[in-house]
């Protein structure tokens, strides 16, 4: 079965570079999402060029979208966008993909279609190592914290879960949050794990919590898991799809392993 499930994919790959042989394949990321996508000066193997002279881009995100343009036989350029201009953009025209660490969302769904699902995460809740919510380890043990998250986020909205406390204003990007943590503005930020360890890696005095099961935050599956945004009818779904079956899950987490260790290490 597996030998005739490697069969078919490839099939469905080869038949996807036949069908776009040429062209660029315009993916937009916020670029500042380590380590799902960062931006930096200097071009390796790993990173793919921004649009309008901005430099190279890289991290998780990057990798993927390197393999669906190399399947659909395409030039791949990023397309360097704020967080709330990526759906805007896509169905504008001005994107062909949003490859950003999106969740498929019940609500972003009704504007925009998704892949499957390219990893799967967890919510945790960064703080200070030498802050009183250090050792906290269920939801309850954050009661009476000052916790924010991203602006216009499916983390923003499992804050209230968290009993007895205090929701901040969300902030427009992740450097703005772990600011307002390391200046006691706020005890905590909702994240995901992997970048919660690369905001970590960055400031040394931060750390996060990871909740055992039953002790965390209530989510959908298609809340925590993230996929890529294409438009409703999009020519590329199939194709991409089929690229996404053949990365394993030993693959998908060596990858973000990886993007982790390589990302800047920079102190915001």
């Amino acid at each position: 079965m597996k030998k005739l499930l490697t069969v078919l994919i490839a099939i469905m790959m080869l038949t996807a570079v036949s069908a776009y042989a040429e062209g660029t394949l315009r993916v937009g990321m916020e670029c500042g999402y380590a380590p799902y996508n960062w931006q930096q000066v200097n071009e390796t193997e790993f990173t793919a060029v921004i649009a309008d002279n901005n430099g190279y881009a890289d991290g998780y995100d990057v990798q993927i979208a390197k393999r669906i343009a190399a399947d659909l036989g395409m030039d791949l350029e990023i397309v360097k966008t704020d967080w709330d201009g990526l759906i805007p953009s896509l169905n504008s025209g001005n994107i062909d993909l949003i490859i950003a660490g999106m969740s498929p969302t019940a609500e972003r769904k009704m504007t925009i279609d998704f892949t499957d699902y390219y990893y799967q995460s967890e919510l945790v809740v960064v703080v200070r190592k030498d802050g009183k919510y250090a050792n906290a380890q269920s939801l309850s043990d954050l009661t009476g914290a000052v916790i924010c998250a991203q602006l216009n986020t499916f983390h923003d909205t499992v804050i209230d879960q968290i009993p007895g406390v205090i929701h901040d204003m969300p902030r427009e990007t992740f450097p703005a949050m772990i600011v307002a943590l390391n200046s006691d503005a706020i005890d905590g930020y909702i994240a995901e794990r992997p970048g919660a360890e690369a905001d970590i890696m960055a400031n040394p005095g931060l750390t996060y919590i990871a909740f055992a099961e039953g002790q965390g935050f209530e989510a959908d599956e298609s809340d925590t898991a993230i996929a890529i945004g294409i438009v409703y009818g999009s020519q590329y779904k199939d194709a991409i799809n089929a690229t996404l079956a053949g990365i394993s899950e030993e693959e998908r987490v060596q990858i973000m392993v990886d993007a982790t260790a390589r990302q800047p290490l920079v102190a915001e």
